[in-house]
């Protein structure tokens, strides 16, 4: 499976694309997508079609998103969200399903804690896909969504009751969540 997961900003936008097999992960591609300084419709294009172009190119089954965390500054948020939100568009015009998860959640699946920094997050991503070196930080951030996907997607076909040979055996066979906590 293709997973691309993307880190949206409005100035630069981040894009990780992998190959999960199994339980082993393998590198595809990641950069950035940048919008520059014009008008913010503008700059909105330039995300919603660099996001296409890069569905396009690498063909993923699913991707995933970062949340919209608040900020200390609401229009910052706002302009985040509509970035995020032509991203969004593009992967869903894609005929992608699109995952999201928040900040904490990711660093808590690649590195192991939800407080992780930037460069903790940049040398998991590099150990976890053998890259030759460390990654930009909005490409580590995106390479690092698409990993938190690829390990979030197995467990919640666990949680739901998949019916393959390792959901049957799994310890996990048999609950399902309900108002956000597991049941048996």
């Amino acid at each position: 499976m293709i997973i691309l997961g993307i880190d949206p900003g409005l100035r630069t936008t981040g894009f990780g694309v992998i190959h999960k097999q199994g339980s082993k992960l393998r590198y595809i591609a990641s950069g950035t997508i940048k919008s520059g300084e014009g008008d913010l419709p503008t700059r909105l294009k330039v995300i919603l079609d660099g996001v296409g172009q890069v569905a396009r190119t690498y063909g993923p089954d699913c991707a995933a998103i970062e949340q919209v965390f608040v900020n200390v500054n609401p229009q910052s948020t706002l302009l985040l969200g509509q970035a995020r939100g032509a991203a969004i568009c593009a992967l869903v015009t894609a005929e992608l399903s699109v995952a999201e998860y928040s900040p904490t959640q990711i660093k808590q699946a690649v590195v192991g804690t939800g407080r992780a920094v930037k460069a903790q997050m940049q040398d998991m991503v590099a150990r976890l896909l053998q890259l030759p070196g460390l990654p930009g930080t909005d490409a580590a951030d995106a390479l690092g969504i698409a990993i938190c996907h690829a390990h979030s997607r197995e467990t919640l076909t666990l949680i739901a009751g998949g019916t393959s040979a390792a959901t049957a055996s799994s310890p996990l066979a048999g609950l399902r969540l309900r108002r956000g906590r597991l049941v048996g």
